[in-house]
């Protein structure tokens, strides 16, 4: 009885190991929605940290852990009026007057992301493929500048859309058009089209990129009908060149034989051409004879004086 304890324990461990790679493939497949919201979370605190003697106005930029290696950080601290006033030129962004914030606050920091090589991995497209980095611009509350885990403040562009140029695009494919995307702070995707000099336009607050629909690489061919195709490739080849000898053959002979009926044709009307001999009976066989004698036989005796 404890043998075969022993033996049913053993077979189960044999399944959860035999599952946990799938177990482990499916929850790092593809980073979950809470992880990028907790990603905001956390650069919003290293934003705050640049604030070392904080101007309104300035850009400051952040630093990161060596964890979140690749992604840049900057913190722009304005008032909620000037920014609805006059706009803000802030990296990629630009944002133009009549940018309203809700819920009204007296100063806000405007928090930048850039994303650079983790863009795939916190935000991933499926069916798309990122031709830029993914940038982010959010807006928090600026009265405590050590605060962490603060909400974002809504803000909207009322006059004219926020414009984001990509310095860096990777050029799409023959065919393919480039598109913009916008991931709202719910995660919903909305596109709209990539105008000149690589620009995005938007009128609230997000994450912004561009991408292009993705594009399949051709599936292997299995080595089996590879190396079937191989062989259908060179019996191909043999059959074509037996029947490439076998045509030219066909050719050289039908050369000789219009050679050779062409002589006799040539004979043939030579023949027609010569004088006709006249036939007469010898015997019971006809034979050809002469029906006159051009020269009269003379006898050498006649000449002799």
């Amino acid at each position: 009885m404890g043998l075969l304890i022993r033996s049913l324990a053993m077979l189960c461990t044999l399944v959860w190991f035999s599952w946990l790679p799938d177990l482990t493939a499916q929850s790092t497949s593809g980073p979950s929605r809470e992880s990028a919201r907790a990603l905001d979370s956390l650069l919003q605190d290293y934003a705050y940290r640049a604030f070392v003697r904080p101007r309104t106005g300035r850009i400051y930029d952040g630093h990161v852990p060596s964890n979140l290696s690749g992604i840049q950080v900057a913190a722009l601290r304005l008032r909620s009026g000037s920014l609805y006033r006059r706009g803000a030129k802030y990296k990629e962004f630009n944002l133009s007057d009549g940018v309203f914030v809700t819920p009204y606050v007296e100063r806000l920091v405007l928090v930048y992301q850039n994303l650079g090589e983790r863009s795939e991995v916190y935000y991933p497209l499926d069916g798309y493929t990122f031709l830029a980095p993914v940038l982010g611009l959010l807006a928090y509350d600026a009265s405590n500048l050590s605060a962490k885990n603060l909400p974002e403040l809504k803000f909207r562009a009322t006059r004219r859309p926020i414009s984001i140029e990509f310095p860096n695009v990777d050029p799409a494919p023959s065919g393919i058009v480039p598109t913009c995307v916008r991931v709202d702070l719910n995660g919903s995707l909305s596109f709209n089209n990539v105008t000149s000099n690589n620009k995005c336009t938007a009128v609230e607050q997000g994450h912004f990129s561009i991408v292009m629909k993705y594009i399949s690489p051709p599936a292997p061919v299995p080595q089996e009908e590879e190396d079937n195709t191989k062989v259908w490739i060179i019996v191909g080849s043999v059959v074509g060149g037996i029947a490439v000898l076998a045509l030219t053959a066909l050719l050289v002979l039908w050369a000789r034989k219009f050679q050779q009926k062409k002589r006799m044709r040539k004979m043939e009307r030579a023949a027609e051409v010569g004088e006709a001999l006249h036939m007469t009976l010898v015997g019971n066989t006809k034979a050809p004879a002469a029906m006159v004698t051009r020269t009269q036989p003379v006898l050498e005796s006649e000449y002799v004086p």
